[in-house]
């Protein structure tokens, strides 16, 4: 990508997206640096290819076109990376798939800069998301608590890490105080494919919506959903939220009187678009809160489920934007703490230095071939393991014969060794108490 009339910059960067969230992050941060880099995005062929209708909304105000965007498996970008090396590749694929592939492009002769990064919320920081990015030359982060939790990980892992800060580039770039949009008549619920998790849960929450959308029928109550039925995700959604209001169990209907509200309804489409006409935004746990606050949208996190890892909320901890269910259905929506906000994603673009370090990445590549990078983590199994982890990340787009016979050893061994660690954990809460020393 490039302006027209200009001439094309020298450095180019290859962004490689597998899911819808990735392909939205990978293009829009590769649209911030426009003006001095040549950018391309492509597919990686996974199991979590992004239907034509979500690469569209994922890429809506990146700068890229979705007919553009091509979509490759893995041995034909390999062979693309040998044949023509950019000076970067942006791998923006969940993290066991960074580590495929990294692997892979790591040996090529004069091989690119590698980066990775995330495109949402990330914290607690788990180590494993250290592991799998292991083999990369630089973790793009986007607030000052991720660069401390991160770095604090790596240390402890004794993995040599560069990172590099950068302001979330989905986030508008216009003040809120200029943000100007239709009449605001849209309660927005931004849906988690993984929180709240359960059957229960689930219906649960749709009851709230149910009575929110009751308590304000001069309102839509919007459920916010990234995927249509037998549309991927990055992460799986056992019980879809639109699923269960098409066709309502009746759990829910027993909960909302036998019936659901007109005013509550599902759409799709850019998080960007709906935020125009939102009154305000809900949810227990998404990166669109961070979207809603920089467009001076009022947001309100429902507690109810909990606050801790498994809800994915405890980076919102401070920001005074929690309440629950009664106050979803009285309007009283949440304005973020400021100092949270400097230490949680808009630390202002002044100190943003990703591009910087990418700089003198690709300034050493230039001066001579970059180290091949070593694996230190999960070695155990070798060829067969790798193997295994290709096919697991790629499915039926990995026709190996390697990856066949990985999963024919690997998913058995995985099954027994998930029996042994239940069976222990039995043992273990069933033992009697002895106290220490006796």
């Amino acid at each position: 990508m490039s302006g027209d009339g200009e001439a094309a910059p020298a450095r180019r960067l290859l962004v490689v997206a597998d899911s819808d969230s990735y392909a939205k992050w990978g293009a829009a941060l590769a649209g911030r640096v426009a003006g001095a880099w040549a950018s391309e995005v492509v597919l990686l062929a996974s199991p979590v290819l992004p239907s034509a209708r979500q690469l569209d909304a994922a890429l809506a105000g990146s700068g890229f076109a979705p007919a553009e965007v091509r979509t490759l498996e893995l041995d034909a970008l390999l062979a693309r990376l040998a044949a023509d090396p950019p000076d970067a590749v942006l791998l923006a694929l969940r993290g066991p798939l960074v580590r495929v592939v990294a692997g892979r492009i790591a040996g090529l002769p004069n091989r690119p800069v590698l980066v990775s990064g995330f495109p949402g919320l990330t914290i607690p920081a788990e180590p494993k998301a250290i592991v799998y990015r292991e083999l990369v030359d630089l973790v793009v982060l986007h607030s000052r608590r991720e660069l401390r939790e991160f770095a604090a990980n790596a240390r402890a892992l004794g993995v040599a890490m560069r990172f590099g800060l950068a302001t979330l580039p989905f986030l508008a770039a216009v003040p809120p105080s200029a943000w100007v949009g239709p009449e605001r008549n849209e309660l927005l619920f931004a849906v988690q494919a993984k929180v709240p998790a359960g059957f229960e849960e689930r219906v649960r929450l749709l009851g709230m919506l149910a009575r929110a959308a009751r308590a304000h029928p001069d309102h839509h109550v919007v459920l916010k959903v990234r995927a249509r039925p037998g549309e991927a995700q990055t992460h799986a959604e056992e019980f879809d939220l639109g699923e269960l209001l098409a066709d309502p169990p009746p759990e829910l209907l027993a909960l909302t009187g036998g019936g659901l509200p007109p005013n509550l309804v599902v759409r799709d489409g850019p998080m960007s678009g709906h935020l125009e006409s939102a009154a305000a935004l809900v949810t227990v746990s998404s990166t669109a809160v961070l979207e809603a606050i920089a467009v001076g949208v009022p947001v309100l996190l429902l507690e109810d489920f909990g606050i801790g890892p498994k809800q994915i909320n405890t980076v919102f901890e401070g920001s005074g934007l929690f309440g629950d269910a009664a106050e979803l259905a009285a309007g009283r929506w949440r304005q973020p703490d400021p100092g949270w906000l400097d230490d949680n994603y808009f630390h202002g673009e002044q100190h943003d230095d990703w591009e910087d370090e990418l700089d003198r990445l690709v300034a050493a590549r230039e001066r001579g071939p970059l180290p091949v990078p070593r694996r230190r983590h999960n070695l155990v199994g070798g060829a067969l393991r790798r193997a295994y982890e290709r096919k697991r990340m790629l499915g039926d787009y990995d026709r190996t014969p390697a990856g066949a016979a990985a999963m024919l050893v690997a998913l058995p061994a995985r099954w027994l060794l998930r029996r042994a660690r239940r069976l222990r954990a039995v043992v273990t809460r069933s033992a009697p108490y002895a106290p220490r020393g006796a």
